[in-house]
């Protein structure tokens, strides 16, 4: 009776957490959104809304057998496919599955809310500029094939895994694999118009509604319980709570740090440095919150907090256009957050940080390769800009004939 009341408990936390991850992209939607145009609303929306019904579906038609197909012992762990479709296996909804944690049903939901997030990072980047069906063409291949491809490396016990690489909940694995299609996606695309003056000065372009931004990073904090307390992989007490912990400490100190050192660099207090700081935090701490004291959380949350202002300059140096931060956020404080690994928590060692050193460029390479390939081919094919025209009109009217907001001047008497 003990052990069914456990794994009961277990598999509650499970889809507790579940309901978190898919309220991130709530939060995702808002932030994007806010740090936007208003003529561009109904696009963004469109895209977020297709990428995780799309990106469910792909993960039930073959991705999540892609990224876990059960590599045999000894084989190279690169790639093999479990075949099309899914059914729960014999015992896939008993304790005997998963050491008791879950059932089969809340694993595949469970990571088919993280299949779409990668997507969903490279969304904010080519905001307001990039074809519809152009991204989301996009999206169909790099969620449905370069996802679980990278993730079974790892997560589905291939090569990675076996060289002894650590990604707790997916600072590599989601964030940076998503960061790195950002950055290829917004070189290949180019910049908005009038992001850039002809001596390459980077000019401001606010987004429409900050409170809706803010919003954003409130709802990915608060999802973010279930991100990295999910992947605990069971309510156990001790592991959720230490995680949960050390999240939430990451995430204060990337704020409060990335306030303060844009402060002393541009003498004002930014917000949106504050919230993506929030954001550098949870995704730094993200591949070792469970190996984390709650002071290494913090430190690693302080330097991710420098790391996004300075990530942020760096972007606008190379002329890259990126509206929302997501390559400072994902990219480089996952890098950032999977190479801490090796330096904090009680996986700390050179070896370790030589690892997880590889595991990055590994995992770059590939991800980098594969958006290379599937932008140009896409932007020699149908094109993935829309024109000068569309583009100052909005991709509200030129791609849905849409307003996201009623002109109530319109009804005023």
């Amino acid at each position: 009776m003990e052990s069914i009341a456990l794994f009961t408990a277990n598999n509650v936390w499970m889809m507790i957490c579940t309901a978190l991850v898919f309220f991130m992209h709530l939060g995702f939607s808002f932030l994007e959104i806010g740090l936007t145009r208003q003529k561009n609303t109904i696009n963004i929306l469109f895209k977020n809304f297709f990428i995780i019904s799309v990106g469910l579906l792909l993960y039930c038609l073959g991705g999540f057998n892609l990224m876990y197909p059960g590599f045999e012992e000894g084989s190279l762990g690169i790639l093999k496919f479990a075949g099309f479709g899914i059914a729960a296996p014999e015992g896939g909804m008993t304790a005997e599955y998963a050491s008791g944690g879950y059932t089969w049903w809340t694993d595949f939901l469970f990571q088919g809310m993280f299949a779409a997030t990668a997507a969903t990072i490279v969304s904010g980047a080519v905001a307001e500029r990039i074809k519809l069906n152009a991204f989301m063409l996009f999206s169909i291949f790099y969620v449905g094939l370069v996802y679980p491809i990278i993730g079974s490396w790892k997560w589905g016990g291939g090569f990675l895994d076996s060289w002894g690489f650590y990604d707790f909940a997916g600072s590599t694995l989601v964030h940076s694999v998503g960061g790195w299609a950002a950055l290829v996606a917004i070189y290949l695309l180019g910049a908005r118009i009038g992001k850039f003056n002809k001596d390459g000065k980077p000019n401001a372009i606010p987004g429409h509604n900050i409170p809706l931004a803010a919003a954003g990073v409130l709802i990915l904090w608060l999802g973010w319980f279930g991100f990295n307390g999910g992947s605990v992989l069971s309510a156990d007490p001790e592991l959720t709570s230490l995680t949960l912990v050390t999240t939430c400490l990451a995430a204060a100190a990337g704020g409060v740090s990335a306030a303060i050192f844009s402060n002393l660099m541009y003498k004002n207090f930014d917000l949106t440095m504050f919230m993506n700081g929030v954001l550098g935090g949870l995704v730094g701490i993200t591949a070792g919150a469970d190996q984390m004291s709650p002071s290494d959380a913090i430190l690693i949350g302080l330097i991710a907090g420098v790391i996004i202002v300075l990530g942020v300059a760096l972007i606008d140096k190379l002329k890259l256009d990126d509206p929302v931060g997501a390559v400072a956020v994902h990219l480089i404080c996952g890098i950032w957050g999977t190479l801490a690994v090796g330096i904090f928590g009680a996986m700390a060692s050179f070896e370790q940080f030589l690892i997880q050193l590889a595991g990055v460029g590994i995992v770059g390479a590939f991800s980098v390769i594969s958006a290379g390939g599937i932008i140009l081919t896409l932007k020699h094919t149908i094109g993935i800009r829309v024109s000068a025209v569309e583009e100052s009109k909005g991709l509200d009217l030129a791609e849905h004939g849409m307003d996201a907001y009623a002109d109530f001047r319109l009804n005023q008497h």
